[in-house]
């Protein structure tokens, strides 16, 4: 008879006195889920925002979304065929690195993938994001969508922003006429630039939510078989976590 995979107990030693109950709790609500659900999924997500990770889990509250120290996560699933809390689960855990989580649920493949693929929000990006898109704001007076619109259908910045634009966020404008006004093309960023604070104040301004939040599926494990869906998580083994385990 095959020896049984459920119910182990294995000890987090070797870690602060800190943070352990923390580990433990997330390793023991792993490996409870993996009694309940069919299926192991693991994912990562693009422009995190804690709204919309919501939305996710009011979506998924018969299933089970998980994060924390990617360590234990993987050593909750089992690094080894000897420590694996289901046949083969050991293979997905080399999935598990980086800033991913696991969804522990029992509706099938299918439904999870289109639920996933169709979810999408959009946001204001964050400074030290990558811009997606370039943006200029053109030269004469300021519109409210700096030229993303007609201008027949925008309207004008209110006055009182001229001091916020050029002292604050280092736009060279002027009020004429009671308008805000620039002489020349005034670049805000370029598409791949890193940015920074005074840009995303800049992109927000003008109403640009070019970050999006994505769920990006990894791989999942069910019925014994793991099933790889990207590949750019799959180039290294995970470390060993013995750092975790005594």
């Amino acid at each position: 008879m095959p020896k049984s995979k459920r119910s182990k107990l294995v000890t987090l030693t070797k870690t602060q006195k800190k943070g352990r109950e923390g580990k433990e709790l997330l390793f023991n609500q792993i490996r409870e889920a993996l009694e309940v659900y069919k299926y192991v999924w693991v994912f990562d997500i693009t422009n995190m925002r804690n709204s919309f990770l919501k939305d996710v889990r009011r979506d998924w509250n018969g299933s089970r979304l998980l994060f924390g120290r990617t360590k234990v996560m993987a050593k909750a699933l089992g690094l080894t065929q000897e420590d694996e809390a289901r046949n083969n689960l050991s293979k997905l855990s080399k999935y598990v690195k980086g800033a991913v989580g696991l969804l522990l649920t029992s509706e099938d493949p299918e439904t999870v993938e289109t639920y996933f693929s169709d979810f999408g929000k959009s946001d204001f990006p964050r400074a030290g994001q990558v811009a997606s898109v370039s943006f200029t704001v053109p030269s004469g007076i300021i519109y409210s969508r700096a030229g993303q619109i007609p201008v027949e259908d925008d309207i004008p910045l209110p006055h009182s922003l001229e001091s916020t634009l050029r002292v604050q966020l280092g736009v060279p404008t002027s009020l004429k006429n009671g308008k805000i006004v620039i002489e020349n093309d005034f670049e805000v960023c370029k598409e791949g630039d890193v940015l920074d604070a005074k840009q995303t104040r800049l992109l927000k301004l003008f109403g640009i939510a070019c970050a999006e939040f994505r769920v990006r599926l990894v791989a999942y494990w069910g019925d014994g078989i793991v099933h790889e869906l990207d590949t750019t998580h799959s180039d290294e083994e995970i470390a060993d976590g013995s750092d975790i385990v005594g």
